[in-house]
This record gives structure tokens, sequence and C-alpha cells, in this order.
């Protein structure tokens, strides 16, 4: 049975138990299949067609739009006070495209993209966030902010004079106009601008580094050191205080070489980028200070922290924004 093929099979399948001698079996087959085919074409044209299906797509109220936008808003923000700016610009991104026309997305977007060295996104961020409000003071800080770090000092202190003039209370932005001074060669103007900025806010050690920093290249050299001590009282593990310490320290009292030495140790330790004299000075160091920081840092006893710093320095930052 195995091997007989469907033709031999042929006459048992369709001839009828009743079926007279001589029908032809395939014409009774035919009819069979033909009242088969009209009864299915009836079918098929009678049966009433299926409803199509209709999509249903859930659109937001503008409510819900706007809370939702605002919540990621203050995400952002979190992550920028946490040192995360790469996910703050996601997140801002996301904030502008649900709240297009609020400022306060693309301030935050500005500062993300600017903490992430991206100068020219944050610029673009920050020319739609002046389009819709140009009285935000904090507007006009941020494009100054970007200003500084591009080195255009010039236009920053402009950019943040404008600014200063709607919220002139910004401790934030005394300090930046400070930096601009500074970069200008104008101390006195830098001084008055940290001073400000000191008062404006409790415990703003940047500041009062920065005061010793105008000081030290005015010859001041003692309450330089008095400042920077005072940052170190509360904060004694910056780098960028430690060596400018320890480098005034070993110019001007002989007696304190142990404590210079252990200060640039703790320095180079803390902030390796330090032992470059071109990090230095992209940390707004004066001529004078940077001199004695080599004087200091070309120590026998300093020679393994050196080569050691000099090995592991990748010139970022470790100054907070």
């Amino acid at each position: 049975m195995a091997g007989r093929s469907w033709l031999n099979l042929a006459p048992f399948v369709l001839r009828h138990p009743h079926q007279p001698k001589g029908t032809s079996s395939w014409l009774r087959f035919r009819r069979f299949g033909l009242g088969l085919t009209l009864l299915t074409a009836g079918l098929l044209v009678t049966t009433r067609p299926a409803a199509a299906m209709v999509p249903f797509v859930f659109v937001p109220q503008p409510e819900a739009l706007e809370g939702a936008g605002r919540g990621i808003a203050q995400a952002a923000a979190k992550l920028l006070r946490f040192g995360q700016p790469e996910d703050a610009a996601r997140l801002a991104d996301l904030t502008v495209r649900l709240l297009p026309n609020e400022p306060i997305g693309w301030v935050l977007l500005a500062e993300a993209e600017l903490r992430s060295n991206r100068s020219e996104q944050a610029l673009k961020a920050l020319e739609k966030a002046k389009r819709l409000d140009p009285n935000n003071p904090g507007i006009w800080f941020a494009e100054g902010a970007v200003a500084l770090r591009n080195n255009r000092p010039a236009d920053a202190l402009a950019l943040l004079r404008r600014g200063l003039q709607l919220d002139n209370q910004n401790a934030g932005a005394h300090f930046d106009l400070g930096n601009a001074y500074f970069m200008l060669s104008q101390p006195n103007e830098a001084m008055a601008s940290f001073n400000k900025a000191a008062s404006l806010r409790k415990n703003f050690w940047e500041a009062i580094n920065n005061q010793g920093l105008v000081l030290f290249e005015l010859d001041r050299r003692q309450e330089a050191m008095d400042r920077w001590r005072k940052v170190l009282i509360s904060k004694p593990d910056v780098a960028e205080t430690s060596l400018a310490l320890g480098s005034s320290l070993f110019l001007t009292n002989p007696q304190q070489r142990g404590e210079a030495l252990r200060l640039a140790k703790n320095a180079l330790n803390e902030d390796p980028n330090y032992v470059k004299e071109s990090y230095q000075k992209d940390q707004l160091w004066g001529p004078k200070l940077r001199a004695a920081a080599r004087n200091l840092l070309s120590q026998p006893e300093l020679k393994s922290a050196v080569e050691r710093a000099s090995a592991n320095a990748n010139g970022s930052s470790s100054r907070p924004e």
C-alpha cells in the first residue's frame, strides 16, 4: 500500500455506491464541486463585511503636558546640582519639547550644555530663552558664563552687567564679574566683585579663594595667605587653595618649608592637573603665583609627587561649576 500512487486509487474514491455503471465519475464529482463553489460564493457575497478597526490614540490635555514638563524640568535641575550635566541635558531637551514657550527649559538646557562643554549648543538655547523672556537676569548671567568659558571677558562683562541691572543680589554673577575683570587685568574691580560675592553667599569659598589670587598679584601676600587659610578651614582638601598657600609660604617664609611641601603634596594628590602651569593659568592664576608654584614644585622633595601628577594629569577641572 505504501507504494501505490493516488492515480491507482481514483476509481475507488470517485465511484458512488449507487452510481450506475457507465456514469462518469468525474462528472458527478464535478457537479458536487460546482455546487460547493456556488454555495461558498453565495456566502462570500451575502455575508456583511467586518467593521474596520479604528486605532485609538490618547492625547493628553495641555494641563497634563505642562505639569509633566515642569516635573521633568525640576528633575533636570536636580541632576545639575548633583553634577550630572549629560543626563540633565537629556531631560532639559525633553522639557523644551513639551514646553517650547517656557524660558526655564531653555535656560536649563543651556546650563547643562555649558557644563558638558558644548558652548555652541548652550548659546543657541540661550538665544531662544532670551526671545521668550528678555528681562530674565538668569539668561544674561548664563550668556556671560558662556562668554567667560570661550575666553571673551569683555563680552562677559557687558552681559553680566546687564543681568546685574535686573538682579544685583546674585552672588554667582558677581563672582563671574570678578573673573572677567581679573582676566582683563583690572584687579581692583575684580577684588570689589569678589568681595560682593562673598558678602552675598555664606561660605562662598571660591570667591574667597579668588580674593587671594588678586591680592597675591598685588603683592599683598599676607592678606592672600589669610584668605587661603580661611578657605582651608572649611575645605581642607581644595587642591587649588592648598598649592597657592604652599607656594606663597615657600616664597615668603623659609621656616615654614615643611608645611609648604606638605600642602603641595596634598594638592597634587587631590588634583594632579595643578602640576601644569598651563592649567594654573586656565584657573586664573597670575604670573607671580605661577612663578612661586614653579619654584616650589622644583624642589627635590617633591620630585616623585610631581612625576606621579604629570603622569595622571588630564586637564579637566576639579573646581565645581
